[in-house]
């Protein structure tokens, strides 16, 4: 986790609302800006804490890393919540990423099937774990070839902690600007994570209608 010596939130936009109704707020957050606030009390910036400042109710109903930006999803009460979490948990939303990875990857799709758990040596780091991880799948497909990097579409079948950012040091091509799991070169290659949540689709807890949100892509 960051601590106050490296934690300094972006604060423009403070806050960027794409929807919001009765039940659900949708929000494109961006990368250096915790989901919920950390232990630490330096810590206690959150867009959780953004958007209670103006829906008390605001509760988080899934997670993005701190430096991964992109759609997040809040609920306003508790019917809602329990509706839009129910669709976390059984695999019923539908998310991908836009991600730069380090390096040429020669095929133009292909699945990550690895099973990943916590690096307790080296926490909040995950790995892959084929004793004790949980089951984790990400399909991918090339978007552009840029060089020595690569700009991918990550679909995340599993929603374990890292998933995207070990699987992709797994296969090779580490995400850009990763300060987990990248190496010094592909660290310094941008100035920060380049991982995205770009899309997220959800059936309403209300109306039962398909959602479908997009965020523009930052880099």
């Amino acid at each position: 986790m960051p601590t106050l010596l490296d934690y300094f939130p972006p604060l423009e936009p403070y806050l960027n609302l794409i929807y919001g109704d009765d039940d659900l707020l949708v929000f494109d957050k961006p990368s250096g800006l915790l989901s919920v606030p950390g232990k630490d009390p330096s810590l206690w910036d959150s867009i959780r804490h953004r958007a209670r400042q103006k829906w008390a109710t605001a509760e988080m109903v899934h997670r993005l890393d701190k430096d991964t930006s992109g759609i997040i999803l809040m609920a306003l009460n508790k019917r809602a919540h329990g509706k839009l979490g129910a669709q976390f948990e059984n695999r019923l939303t539908q998310k991908s990423y836009i991600a730069r990875v380090w390096g040429n990857v020669e095929a133009d799709e292909g699945l990550v099937d690895l099973p990943l758990a916590t690096d307790w040596d080296n926490k909040p780091r995950q790995k892959v774990d084929y004793e004790t991880g949980r089951a984790a799948q990400t399909q991918w497909s090339v978007m552009e070839r840029e060089g020595n990097a690569t700009r991918l579409r990550l679909i995340p079948l599993t929603g374990r902690t890292h998933q995207l950012r070990v699987h992709m040091k797994a296969i090779g091509h580490v995400i850009l600007g990763d300060a987990f799991y990248a190496d010094p070169e592909a660290f310094a290659a941008a100035d920060r994570l380049q991982l995205h949540a770009a899309e997220l689709s959800f059936t309403h807890p209300t109306t039962g209608e398909l959602c479908h949100f997009t965020a523009p892509v930052p880099f």
